[in-house]
């Protein structure tokens, strides 16, 4: 470990894990062979709920309060990955982006610089989130998905009027979807199987499989055709 850096006792860390300066490691924090924690990371911070939000009806940390981190995995520079989080074999948490209790991310999903996993989000394996996404809370992310830059989700039609203990309804982005630049989610709204969302376009309701979406709100303009299928780019 570099100087300056902070690891706990409780920490449990793979022998050939880099930890650089002004990295720190709290304790419950489960690091697998080959990891990098670069510089001012922090890994398995606490939560600080405010009384009745939405994290804290949901339970806390939860998750048994570790976070696991995959083989060959790279948390870089500023990020912060909470508490009761697992993170798959060689993902990247890009600089200063934030990953928050009980998400879970897949093998070799990127998440870019600033961008934001709430709580309670399950994103799949190989997916591109780029540069100042969020990603709301109870949201679902399969297999091979892309995310644009500056995109933003949300959960609560209501902002925050609706009735204790009611869930949220984050979004649900089908395998291999892709969802443009600038793109805005309403709550609950799913985007289907190998869609396109345009950038720029406020999707209000649900995007059927394999169609391509722009506008505000979005309306279907065309279907994705065969030579733009993801197994023609793999």
């Amino acid at each position: 470990m570099a100087g300056g850096g902070f690891v706990s006792p409780d920490a449990r860390l793979a022998g050939d894990v880099v930890v650089e300066p002004g990295a720190v490691i709290h304790g419950g924090v489960e690091l697998a062979e080959g990891c990098l924690v670069e510089a001012g990371a922090v890994l398995g911070k606490r939560p600080r709920l405010r009384p009745g939000s939405s994290a804290a009806a949901a339970g806390g940390v939860g998750g048994g309060d570790v976070l696991t981190v995959g083989a060959g995995a790279t948390i870089c520079c500023g990020a912060v990955v909470y508490a009761g989080a697992s993170l798959g074999a060689r993902v990247i948490v890009g600089d200063q982006a934030q990953v928050r209790e009980r998400t879970v991310i897949g093998e070799r999903t990127v998440v870019g610089r600033g961008s934001t996993v709430d709580f309670d989000t399950r994103v799949g394996d190989r997916v591109s989130i780029q540069t100042l996404v969020y990603l709301t809370a109870e949201g679902l992310v399969e297999d091979d998905v892309f995310i644009g830059p500056g995109v933003t989700t949300t959960n609560d039609d209501t902002m925050s009027r609706h009735a204790p203990g009611e869930r949220l309804r984050g979004p649900v982005l089908r395998r291999a979807c892709r969802i443009g630049g600038g793109v805005v989610l309403t709550p609950g709204v799913e985007v289907g199987e190998e869609a396109f969302v345009a950038a720029g376009a406020v999707v209000t309701r649900d995007v059927a499989p394999r169609v391509v979406v722009m506008g505000v709100p979005a309306r279907v303009v065309r279907e994705v055709p065969d030579d733009d299928l993801l197994e023609r780019w793999r």
